[in-house]
This record gives structure tokens, sequence and C-alpha cells, in this order.
């Protein structure tokens, strides 16, 4: 049976304890569930197991944080989440001890004082949540425990967060999550959802198997990130781009920039800082208290530009990220999703943008050639390549391409670059066979082999040294090519590397023909190429300028002059009880929230409880001195 038809008659919910969407009104504030919420929650509350595909932003910690309570107030104790982050852990904990939800983790940050103390509230059943990772769950201490809890009753659910790290096809495989099947072995009566944003089908497959999940029901929920444009451009010195689309579209917004190494994340954050923004680096070869200095500033103050490895961002629940940007090829559409997909979780419009050249599909094939795994994983890893390609050289609709990886039909979106500014193509057919005719030349010339820089010499008529060391000059495909820029014969090798008709060799990346271009020789390929182009510059609206010429973040609704000062005013206030707290300020309450109420301007604690995002436990902590600040301002 197929994956996604995996889908068993849900278990009868118990009517006692709680029923979900009044949990959801008074704790979290919110007026309904969106999308598969409700169907997922009733049947992990009744204690069905489930898979849930749902993109970021989309709500999944509430699939498993209803369950619990709801499991909890029919005294069936803690739920135990698996999560592979610390500052996740935090921030979560941090937001569900405001709503009023005890909750708690453990990880290695703790004193083990504070270690025994959160035990002895998980062995009494008293807490909703607790927070672990992978590693601390499969540890001897922890299984008897869990042992003990579940002899009394007391272990009422497992949720296991970011589960494509247990596939080895999943784009973060961690070999700790590959321990997590004794959950099912150990305690197959204890209802199991294991969460993710990014599978495809395979990886999909590999986690219900490492998992033990083929009698759960399967949720997958749209893909679609309506609010994100995604914008890739041709790599035309790389730094000058990434700063004009900074400057150009997000002026003091906060964002992300991926780099692959991490020298380039610290020499990319210093010339940033050169330029005028604020910008930290974050790797795994910094030291472990400046990473969570940077992590703890890009969470907790507005406009940092965090430039990072792909250490940085898994669980990061920063709402209002604005942009994505890509200076280096991701490995596979399930990594570019993922990245992109932090941005924009607030459902505000954000931007993924990606710059990328032929030294990154070089660099990309390198290093699956290259690679100590079997040759079988290598052939996977090329196939994920190519639809990544595919997709960064598409000259239709970006969106459509994107879901369709992930087996979802849709239709143009009107609003990523290749939409809203159609790029012109031309024929590179031809200019391919020139490519491969002088490749194969240099090759009958004593068997050479050379990278793109000096084919594209050649092929262009440019004299060099190395062109007259070698003859080359005396070769019939000697200028052959003039009639085209460098930029365009770069395209035309990417392309062809893409499509695996070329290959590169060795520690100089020298090209290789493969079998399949004796069928672009022969006239059989067409190839189409986009002509390379910007994206058009998009104007910004709703911004209001602060002295010293930085500028305020728009509210995410219209408001008018009042609005915008309760708003504003809000804001300040929100920020003084997140310090107080040690918390990012929406974990206290998101833009949203705090615009809702400027722009109705509740009068009492009855008609600010109607607000969305402001449970009991919210409106009792912090309701009068909502009301004392909306009067304030006016």
């Amino acid at each position: 049976m197929p994956v996604s038809e995996a889908t068993p008659t849900a278990p009868t919910a118990s009517t006692t304890g709680g029923a979900p969407l009044a949990i959801l009104q008074q704790v979290f504030g919110y007026p309904a569930f969106r999308g598969q919420q409700q169907d997922i929650i009733q049947h992990v509350s009744a204690g069905g197991d489930a898979l849930v595909l749902m993109p970021t932003g989309g709500g999944k910690s509430l699939c498993y944080q209803v369950p619990a309570i709801v499991r909890h107030r029919r005294e069936q104790g803690v739920a135990i989440v698996v999560s592979p982050l610390i500052a996740l852990m935090h921030d979560q904990v941090g937001a569900l001890e405001e709503a009023g939800v005890h909750a708690a983790f453990l990880n290695s940050t703790l004193t083990l004082d504070d270690t025994q103390k959160i035990e002895r509230e998980m062995m009494s059943g008293r807490l909703v949540l607790l927070y672990a990772a992978p590693e601390r769950i499969t540890t001897p201490r922890m299984l008897a425990q869990l042992d003990s809890l579940h002899e009394r009753g007391l272990l009422s659910l497992f949720a296991i967060d970011e589960a494509h790290c247990v596939s080895q096809w999943g784009h973060d495989f961690r070999e700790d999550y590959l321990g997590l099947n004794v959950l099912h072995e150990r305690w197959p009566d204890v209802p199991r959802i294991a969460l993710t944003a990014t599978a495809d089908d395979l990886t999909r497959a590999d986690i219900i198997t490492r998992l033990q999940l083929q009698t759960a029901r399967v949720f997958i929920s749209s893909f679609d990130r309506p609010n994100i444009r995604y914008s890739i451009v041709e790599k035309d010195e790389a730094r000058k781009q990434l700063l004009r689309f900074l400057r150009d579209e997000h002026e003091g917004d906060a964002g992300i920039v991926y780099c692959q190494s991490r020298k380039k994340v610290e020499e990319t954050a210093a010339w940033l800082n050169d330029e005028g923004l604020t910008a930290l680096p974050y790797h795994a070869g910094l030291d472990a208290d400046v990473r969570k200095r940077h992590q703890d500033r890009f969470l907790r103050e507005d406009g940092i530009v965090m430039v990072a490895t792909i250490a940085f961002g898994m669980g990061i629940d920063k709402p209002d990220v604005r942009f994505v940007a890509h200076l280096d090829l991701p490995k596979n559409i399930e990594s570019y999703y993922q990245e992109t997909g932090r941005a924009g979780r607030d459902g505000a419009p954000a931007d993924a943008w990606m710059a990328y050249g032929l030294a990154d599909v070089v660099n990309q094939r390198r290093m699956i050639d290259e690679s100590p795994a079997e040759e079988e994983f290598k052939r996977g890893q090329r196939s994920k390549l190519d639809a990544l390609l595919a997709l960064a050289e598409a000259h239709d609709c970006r969106r459509v391409r994107l879901l369709a990886y992930f087996g979802e039909e849709s239709s143009p979106c009107g609003n990523c670059d290749n939409c809203l500014n159609p790029p012109a193509t031309w024929d590179a057919t031809e200019a391919s066979r020139k490519a491969l005719s002088c490749i194969y030349r240099f090759h009958q010339n004593r068997g050479q082999r050379f990278g793109a820089g000096h084919l594209i010499d050649v092929l262009r008529g440019k004299v060099t040294d190395k062109v007259t060391q070698y003859g080359h000059e005396q070769l019939s495909t000697f200028g052959i090519g003039a009639d085209l820029s460098e930029t365009q014969w770069r395209g035309v090798l990417r392309q062809l590397i893409a499509l695996g008709h070329l290959r590169t060799e060795g520690e100089y990346n020298t090209l290789e023909l493969t079998p399949s271009a004796r069928e672009v020789l022969k006239g059989e390929v067409a190839l189409l190429l986009r002509v390379p182009s910007e994206a058009p510059k998009r104007g910004r609206t709703g911004r209001v300028a602060k002295a010293g010429g930085g500028r305020e973040k728009p509210a995410p609704i219209a408001l008018d002059d009042d609005g915008q000062r309760r708003y504003a005013a809000l804001k300040a206030w929100r920020a003084e009880v997140a310090r107080e707290h040690n918390l990012p300020a929406y974990v206290v309450f998101h833009d949203a929230t705090l615009a809702e109420m400027a722009r109705d301007q509740p009068g009492s604690l009855d008609e600010l409880g109607g607000i969305s995002g402001v449970g009991a436990k919210k409106l009792e902590a912090y309701g009068r001195e909502i009301l004392r600040v909306l009067g304030e301002a006016g």
C-alpha cells in the first residue's frame, strides 16, 4: 500500500478531560483550528499514531501540544517530545509556561539540581510536556524512568519532531534518531506522532519503516507557502547581488544568509557589517557560547542578519524572518525547502532568494562523487541534485516545480520571479555542440583535459599564455564561440553538467564528456536556456521613518495613525516583559496579536480575551497592563 494511503480509522475519542477546541481557545487563544490540525489532534488525543507532514509555519507544534494537554487532563500523565535542538526546547517551553502549561526540558545546559528537580516533576506526572534530545531518551536512566511512568499509567504520548532526521534519504540525517524505534518496541500502547516539514516519498517511507509507523495515519498538508516569493539569479558578483537585494528589498529586516563553508560565513558576515548591516556569523566551528549568544540576539533583537551554514536554523520559531538568502547551492530540494521555509512563519510576505553558478554545480557533483557512501545512495543524491538544478534553471513557475517535487499539483503562482518577470530564452543547442566538440578536440590532443575557464577562452578566441602554451589557437574550435559572452558560456556548461552530458574530474575540476554527450553532438538533444536577468525591484510599503535613518517594521495589518501609535506602545511594553522573562518578544505575543489589539482597542478584559492569541493565562497575567497601555496611547 502506498505511504499516502496508510490511513486507518482513528480511535474513538474520549469526551472527558477537555475538548481540543476548548483547549485551543482557552490556553492558546486561537478561535479555530487550521487545515488538518483538528483531525490530527483528535486522532492522537484518542490514542492513534500519526505521521504529520506540514510546512514550517503551518502549526505543527499544536498538533502534539493540544493532545498532550487533553491526555494530561484525563490523568494520562506526561508527553515526551523528542527535539534535536536546545534553543528550540527553551523557547517552546517558555511559550508553554507563558500560556499556563507546565512544561520543561532536559538537556546539557541544566545543573544537576535542576535536572533532578525536573525528573521529580516528570515522575510525579505533574508535567504536561517534557522536551529532550533523542540521545537522552535512549539512555538506560531515561528508559527506566519511562518504564516506571508507563507502569503507573502516566506516559501519555511521544512526539518526534524533525522526524526526517531518522532517514538516510533525508537532508539532515542524525544517527541518534535511529534509536527511537525503542519507543514502539518498549511501549507499543503509547501513541506516537512524528512530524516534519520536509520529506519526499522515499524519505516518508524510510521514516515509517525506521520508526515502525506502518499502522500510523499519515497526514500530508499542502507544501505551498504562498507568502514566500522564490527568486533565483545567476551569480554575477554574488556579494554585490546580495547587498542590492538586502538594501532594495529588506532594509532593517531580520533574515538568514546561508553559505556552504565556515570560512565564507565569517567573511560574509564581516563584509556585511562593513557595509553597515548588523550581521552575525553562525557555524559549528564557533564556540558554543558564541553560537548561543548570536542565536539569542537573532531571536530577541530586530533587524539581525544571521550568516550561517546549515548548522543554524532547524526549529527556529522566529516568526518575522523576512528573507532567507542562499549564496551557495543547497544539496537538494528538501534542504532548500526546509531552509527557505524559515522565512515568513507569521504569514506576512517574505523572500527566498538564491544566487548560483557553474562552480556550485561542479562542487555539489564533486562532493557526491567523492563521498564514501555506497553507489545506490550516490545515485539517489545525484537525482535529488538534478531536481534542484532543474528548479534553478527553470523558465516557468518556480512554485509549480517545487510543489511537484513533493507530489502536489498546482497552477502558476504569479508571485515568483519567473511569473512576475518571465525570462527571455535562447536556443543553446548549437552552442552546446560547439563546447562539446572543443572538449573532444582537447582529448584528441594527447588526452588533454581542462577546466571551464580555459575552455571558454578557446571558444571565445581569447589568446592567453595557457592557450598558446598548448597550441590551442590552432584548433578548429578556436574562436567559434566569439559571439557569446563568458556569462552565456558558463550558463551553457552549467546546463550540460546539470543534464549529465558533462562531468568534472579531479582536483582541478577538468571537464569530461559522458556517454550521453554523443546525443548532443549529433543534434538529437535541444537546450533552451534562460537569458540572465535580475528580478525587478519590489517597492516597500507601510514603512515609518525613524530618527537616525533607520526604519520601523510595519504592522502586519493596516492601521491608521492612532492605531500605529497604540501598536508602537504595545511593542515597547512587550519588549520590557520579554526582557524580564528572558524570552523572545514573540513568545509573549506575536506581532499580529498586538496589531489586532491596536486596531480593535478593546476596553475590557472580556473584549481583550476575544483577540486571537490571548489565552486565559495571558489574559490573567497581562490583561490589565495591556488595557492600561492602550488607554495611555489613546
